[in-house]
């Protein structure tokens, strides 16, 4: 009797198999039409996609929870865009990054990778036109902003047109399984901040050395086994190192946010952020008075970071993320009213917020 109901089961996912297939043949073919109509112009919309994994979410019955049906969309839309045209995107390299892994969240596997030395060369490689679109990280819930993105952010005519959020596990890996023996640790220094507390208590008198990326660590790790590197599961796997210690970080939610940029921001999705940079003048409340156009005008701000502004002593830029998008009216309105207040406001990008 089981094995008669295993067959019916077995048989009804053939026919379903079946039928996805067709689906997602015929969807692909549709992705191929609206290409041949755009003729040359932009085929990555992340507005659009934004609003598919939206409705997705909101329409799953279950039983895959939303955020699996999202990645598996994630993925069918990677696909059929890479029909149209394949999208190379540049991050910060080696192969086994955090970078990289926000890369293929959010462009999925068709697209072509790039990784670069440095956040330095990521912007350089988009802003020549090498790549289509670069992945750059901004913010980390335990250590705080990436100083080196936000100063180049300043300057780059680039736009941001998307961001991703993407939960960091930090792993010990070592090339043998054993804590016996490390002379140092290597990892990227924000990574080392995230784990400090772990590694005061279980490595106290082992050095702690900063390189460019994580990646490099697993690689360093990798060829000597007197170090261990602080890495997650793509360095791990890549470079076939053995994870000693698992979620070794810190803080238990610990998430990097990246941004995505290109030459184009987005337009509205309905649900969406608009990110400024910008600095007062020189005068007693003007930090106060540069902000009260976002209050006066309803316009909900959700990050405030301040920075060096590189141009003169003791002055600073203010980076700013407010609700909505920068075709919204009562974000038009501020922003008109921050440049008749601010000594200096540029507009980075309006994108959707981030579907997990």
């Amino acid at each position: 009797m089981s094995d008669d109901l295993l067959k019916q089961h077995r048989d009804a996912i053939d026919a379903l198999d079946l039928k996805v297939l067709q689906c997602l043949n015929e969807r692909a073919e549709h992705a191929r039409k609206i290409g041949e109509i755009k003729g040359g112009g932009v085929i990555y919309r992340p507005e659009r996609e934004a609003q598919v994994l939206r409705r997705i979410k909101d329409v799953n019955p279950g039983p895959l929870s939303g955020e699996t049906v999202a990645r598996l969309f994630r993925e069918i839309m990677s696909a059929c865009l890479s029909l149209e045209k394949p999208l190379t995107i540049a991050h910060l390299g080696p192969s086994g990054t955090f970078s990289e892994s926000a890369s293929v969240k959010h462009f999925g596997h068709a697209a072509n990778l790039k990784p670069c030395v440095s956040i330095d060369e990521v912007f350089r490689t988009a802003e020549s036109g090498d790549v289509d679109y670069a992945v750059v990280p901004v913010e980390n819930s335990t250590e705080g902003a990436v100083g080196r993105t936000l100063d180049l952010l300043t300057q780059t005519p680039l736009q941001i047109c998307g961001e991703v959020v993407l939960r960091i596990h930090q792993h010990l890996l070592r090339n043998t399984p054993s804590l016996e023996g490390i002379e140092k640790v290597y990892s990227h220094a924000q990574s080392l901040g995230q784990c400090h507390e772990w590694l005061n208590t279980h490595l106290p008198d082992v050095e702690r050395v900063s390189v460019a990326s994580n990646a490099e660590a697993a690689r360093l790790a990798a060829a000597d086994a007197r170090f261990a590197a602080i890495a997650g599961d793509a360095a791990a796997e890549r470079f076939n190192l053995t994870q000693l210690a698992s979620n070794i970080e810190d803080e238990p939610n610990n998430t990097t946010r990246f941004l995505v940029l290109g030459p184009h921001d987005a337009t509205s999705s309905g649900k969406d952020k608009t990110s400024l940079v910008m600095s007062a003048k020189n005068q007693p409340g003007a930090v106060h008075q540069l902000l009260a156009p976002l209050a006066e005008r309803g316009v909900s701000m959700t990050k405030f970071e301040s920075r060096p502004s590189r141009i003169g002593l003791w002055e600073y830029v203010f980076f700013v993320d407010v609700e909505g998008h920068s075709t919204d009216a009562h974000v038009v309105d501020a922003i008109e009213a921050l440049k008749e207040r601010a000594a200096f406001v540029k507009v980075l990008g309006s994108y959707p917020v981030a579907v997990l």
